[in-house]
């Protein structure tokens, strides 16, 4: 059946404000540099306003690492690390399910390994057990020996674990990067860039990042190293996975996120990493005959490749199967083995889309039945959606009606007799203006838990509770962007020409990456054009767009939008 759903009519917003001093500017910057004006533009929109600062940003001659001892107890962290190594205590890295955890746990689960530690790992299940640390995991963990927890992209919620983790003897090191309470958990040493008393001068590390600094602590205070060479010593072993987890947590690509992410996209351009050379392999799609006859073949890595092919397939496994696939895949010393590994994530992959596809159908049907897109947040709730699922749904939903959105599954109580006491697992996006933490702070009397960051989050909340739930954070989102809440806007960098777009602008745009939050993924609006033919893609998973301007014509993509939507 068609869809008719119509997302609502949208303000454009142009960042690039043309004056007669920005044209000199931007003529010059192209001349000096020899850039298409296109490129000099957006420079100069960006702040890089003439040719020196252009070209410092261009080539990262002003990016530095920060001092790892700027965040707060990282000397405690590694002092802790080290006795538990040295004493020869089990060591567990207990992570989250996503991409930003699973090379966290790798990165930190390898280090550990290198040092002679006796360490496992262990990431809970995201159907069966839910995000953060459970005090079912700790007697699981405690039972197979463990003494010694460090968190890595959790754990900051994790103040009652905690406690009942030290009534077993083990001790806690908490790293992770979310957004902290008050109050933060009694354990051995709390490192995270947003605590309030963290002196650190960068503080949109992903998890992964926060890890990247530990070892780079490790390596200078416990191995003796200087901080150059401790720094490109993890540097060269972990780059990569770095990189990875940076990017797939949609972390700002500003200051040292920016020297890391570019180094680690080097890396993987070159990779030895067995595991990553066959999700490469795997990702690609080709026949056995094709891989053997390209098998030296890589594709361009970008952090759009890395977002948009990698990232995902990583995912899926947490989502739809347990993210211990992605990380044995990581840990693989076998290119076979990973291979292996890689196509059951790139089947995981096509599963989660099947199910992605059949939530975003009836959450839509929904949104229009019960006009829920006229509020200012989109609140939607359903007992049989996958739990893995709903965060990718959510964003879809974010995207379409440029509101926060928060989706809700009661998967796992469809008894009989619904009730009241049920509780739903829930994953929400928001948008620039409304921070969705804070929003939920707001609700947390009607939830049971919840966490995350500005533009993402997750929570729980019992049946009986939604209705309140959805009044109230409506509520919070209507008080704070009062009455523009219904009419979204998008930006845009500025305006071109249908004939600007060429091979050379786009070979241009690379020199702009690694992009991210911060130095965003170019985005023009072309007017007047025309669609003048639509076809389907990867089984109706995508749109290709024949666009004209009567003298010029060009393909496009629509990506996760079938023709029929």
């Amino acid at each position: 059946m068609k869809n008719e759903t119509k997302a609502k009519e949208r303000k454009w917003i142009l960042r690039y404000e043309e004056s007669d001093e920005s044209r000199v500017a931007v003529e010059k910057i192209s001349s000096d540099l020899g850039l298409n004006p296109i490129i000099a533009k957006l420079l100069y929109q960006r702040g890089y306003r003439d040719t020196q600062s252009a070209k410092a940003f261009l080539y990262m001659e002003t990016e530095v690492l920060s001092d790892p001892f700027l965040l707060k107890d990282m000397d405690l962290a590694i002092n802790a690390i080290k006795g538990a190594v040295s004493s020869g205590k089990k060591i567990t890295v207990y992570g989250d399910y996503d991409v930003d955890g699973v090379t966290s746990v790798c990165a930190l689960y390898l280090y550990l390994k290198s040092l002679g530690a006796d360490v496992d790992y262990f990431i809970p299940n995201r159907v069966g057990e839910g995000y953060g640390v459970s005090c079912c995991a700790i007697d699981q963990l405690a039972n197979n020996g463990t003494r010694f927890i460090v968190t890595v992209d959790t754990g900051i919620t994790a103040n009652d674990e905690v406690e009942y983790a030290k009534k077993l003897g083990i001790d806690f090191v908490i790293t992770d990067h979310h957004e902290c309470r008050q109050e933060l958990p009694d354990a051995l040493a709390i490192v995270n860039p947003h605590r309030m008393d963290c002196p650190s001068t960068f503080k949109e590390l992903a998890g992964v990042g926060v890890v990247f600094k530990l070892l780079c602590a490790y390596e200078e205070r416990v191995v003796g190293k200087t901080r150059v060479d401790a720094a490109m010593s993890i540097f060269s072993s972990f780059a990569d996975l770095v990189a990875i987890g940076t990017i797939a947590d949609v972390m700002p690509i500003q200051e040292e996120n920016r020297l890391i992410v570019s180094y680690g996209l080097n890396m993987i351009q070159h990779t030895q990493r067995p595991g990553l050379q066959a999700l490469i392999e795997a990702s690609s799609g080709k026949n056995d005959i094709q891989r053997q006859s390209n098998k030296k073949r890589t594709p361009k890595i970008t952090s759009g490749y890395i977002g948009y092919t990698l990232a995902p397939r990583l995912n899926a496994a947490g989502r739809i199967r347990s993210a211990t696939i992605a990380v044995e895949l990581f840990l693989s010393d076998s290119f076979e083995q990973a291979y292996k590994i890689a196509e059951e994530l790139c089947e995981a992959n096509k599963e989660r889309q099947a199910e992605e596809n059949k939530i975003i159908k009836e959450a839509y049907r929904e949104i229009e039945k019960n006009e829920y897109d006229k509020m200012a947040v989109i609140v939607l709730e359903a007992d049989n959606w996958h739990h893995g699922v709903i965060g990718i749904v959510s964003s879809r939903i974010t995207e379409k009606y440029g509101k926060p959105s928060i989706l809700v599954s009661f998967e796992g109580n469809m008894g009989e007799n619904p009730s009241p006491e049920d509780i739903g697992k829930g994953s929400g996006r928001s948008v620039k203006g409304i921070n969705l933490v804070d929003a939920l702070f707001y609700c947390s009397e009607d939830l049971v838990r919840f966490g995350g960051h500005e533009l993402a989050a997750g929570l729980s909340v019992t049946r009986g509770n939604i209705e309140t739930f959805r009044k109230k954070i409506n509520d919070y989102a209507e008080k704070t962007i009062g009455a523009d809440f219904d009419c979204p806007t998008m930006e845009a960098d500025f305006e071109i020409v249908l004939s600007d777009v060429s091979h050379n602008l786009g070979e241009q745009l690379r020199i702009l990456e690694p992009h991210g939050v911060g130095n965003p993924i170019p985005n023009f609006i072309i007017k007047g054009a025309v669609v003048s033919e639509i076809t389907a893609v990867s089984e109706g998973k995508h749109s290709k767009l024949c666009l004209s301007d009567g003298k010029n014509s060009i393909t496009a993509m629509y990506f996760s939008n079938p023709p029929s939507t």
